[in-house]
């Protein structure tokens, strides 16, 4: 089957797949955009488990301060390079981890944080679980997958503090 240029386009569009990765799935699966999408994401998975034991000591702190100022939120989220931590996505990613940890309240970063004798259910607890507030379909984690392939470098949520006046 041959790939259109429109195809390849709307593809990358709604993936953020790499255009020759975009042009590959399509092949893989006759042009068809819901299996090529699945194949994107089965292949960021894989990715994402190639990249899991490099380290990352680069990154970034973000911070978000909500409205009104009575509540604010602070994350460092790690990759391998500073390119990487200067890049749009990346930077989104760690804005939304913010806004994400504000708004959620998770007491820890993943269940293997959550100490034995803690009663605390790991989906509302752990960040890594929760329903990412911008698109309930996804997990938290899934949008860090998501961003592990677009730029292809390991990274971690290493820290985060919520603070809320008063409190």
């Amino acid at each position: 089957m041959e790939v259109s240029v429109a195809m390849v386009r709307e593809l990358r569009e709604n993936t953020g797949a790499g255009v020759m990765e975009c042009k590959k799935a399509l092949v893989d699966t006759q042009g068809n955009m819901e299996k090529a999408i699945e194949f994107l994401r089965r292949r960021g998975l894989a990715i994402t488990q190639k990249k899991a034991n490099r380290q990352a000591t680069q990154g970034v702190i973000e911070v978000y301060v909500h409205p009104g100022e009575q509540i604010g939120a602070m994350v460092e989220v790690n990759c391998e390079t500073d390119f990487v931590a200067r890049t749009d996505e990346f930077r989104e990613l760690a804005h939304n981890l913010a806004l994400q940890v504000a708004a959620m309240s998770p007491q820890f970063v993943a269940p293997e944080d959550v100490p034995p004798e803690m009663d605390a259910a790991p989906p509302e607890a752990c960040l890594l679980l929760q329903p990412f507030i911008k698109d309930t379909t996804k997990a938290v984690e899934d949008v860090i997958t998501e961003t592990i392939a677009k730029v292809r470098e390991n990274v971690k949520v290493r820290r985060f503090a919520r603070f809320e006046l008063g409190r």
